[in-house]
């Protein structure tokens, strides 16, 4: 079957998500993108919403080889981010109209840390009386951490599984407790049960993954009931196993956006209603990387809004866009370049996933 008739069905099987991850020339390639944009436009509207986006430590429990914050790399300067400085950041995200933000940090499961996400998540939501959507990214916890940071106000969480294929997952995390496939698949179902909008993604391009490795990613999606993507091209990191394994040895930049792009457009067409975001890896290859993510399908961007002095530390890749602008400069020139392309940033509006309220009501 070609890809316009695919492109036509309701209905897509195996066969025909692993056709349009095949597509190899122009203008297949842009008739995958303007289907995209079509259902994104019927469920979703010409619609994005900013997140904005505070890293607010670097300090990591766990040692994945791809990730330049990982705990063995020593040539990182970890930094904390006081409750003042954090508080100070969602702070400028609630006056200028974001709607959402969301927290990231290095992975950790002391006491001490989940005490003090949910005392800032409790004052987040006081200083803007329960106005901001929070999204947190802060990796695998219990499901109780999980409950009592859902009932002091976080509405979102995304944990990204990386890959779906168990090989793979098992190539780029030491094979320990802490990097357990299972343990990550464990985490998505408690989200899900503690009440959350759940999040998660994959890296497209890594070292031996498969253009059908990446279908069964878009199906894990669907299968699995997820409320939000957030995914985008690996990128590597000089301090890590794989930077130095596969310097020189990845697919190019063109070609893993190309695959950014795929993906976004593919979970856009089979899953609908989904919030998927524009990643800062997608401009991290290319520039316009954002505003091509939007016009083949996605619909939230994170412009970050992390203490500019702390930006330089939390690199999880090389070459990471906007670590000297600030957060002002950031809106304002993000925003003029969506307007080009035909997008309203939606101010005042939390963005939530329709396709969360949709599944709640089954």
């Amino acid at each position: 079957m070609n890809v316009k008739d695919i492109l036509n069905k309701e209905e897509l099987t195996k066969e025909d998500l692993l056709t349009l991850m095949k597509i190899d020339n122009k203008e297949e390639l842009q008739l995958l993108f303007d289907k995209a944009y079509e259902t994104k436009l019927k469920y979703i509207g010409n619609n994005v919403y900013y997140r904005g986006l505070v890293e607010f430590s670097n300090i990591c429990i766990k040692n994945c080889k791809y990730c330049g914050i990982r705990r063995e790399n020593k040539n990182v300067e970890r930094f904390f981010m006081t409750k003042e400085d954090i508080l100070k950041s969602a702070e400028w995200i609630y006056e200028n109209g974001y709607g959402s933000m969301a927290l990231q940090s290095g992975e950790r499961t002391d006491k001490e840390f989940i005490d003090f996400v949910e005392e800032i998540l409790k004052d987040i939501q006081k200083m803007t009386d329960n106005g901001l959507g929070i999204t947190l990214s802060v990796g695998e916890q219990t499901y109780e951490t999980y409950k009592k940071w859902r009932e002091a106000g976080a509405s979102r969480y995304l944990l990204r599984i990386e890959t779906t294929n168990k090989n793979l997952f098992e190539t780029i995390h030491p094979k320990d407790e802490l990097h357990s496939f299972e343990k990550r698949l464990q985490g998505l179902k408690d989200l899900k049960k503690a009440g959350y909008q759940v999040g998660t993604g994959v890296m497209i391009g890594l070292p031996g993954q498969t253009e059908e490795d990446l279908v069964n990613d878009v199906i894990f999606f669907k299968e699995n009931d997820i409320d939000m993507i957030g995914m985008g091209p690996y990128i590597l990191h000089n301090d890590t196993p794989m930077g130095q394994e596969f310097k020189g040895k990845i697919l190019s930049e063109e070609k893993r956006v190309e695959l950014g792009l795929k993906m976004i457009a593919i979970c856009r067409i089979y899953m609908k209603d989904i919030n998927i975001a524009a990643t800062t890896a997608l401009q991290g290859l290319d520039p316009m990387g954002r505003e091509k993510g939007v016009l083949a399908g996605a619909n939230i961007i994170m412009p970050s809004a992390t203490k500019t002095s702390e930006r330089v530390k939390y690199q999880l890749y090389n070459g990471k866009p906007g670590i000297n602008d600030d957060a002002e400069k950031g809106k304002t020139s993000l925003e003029k370049s969506l307007k080009e392309i035909g997008e309203n940033v939606i101010y005042g509006k939390r963005g939530d996933s329709p396709h969360f309220f949709s599944r709640n009501k089954k």
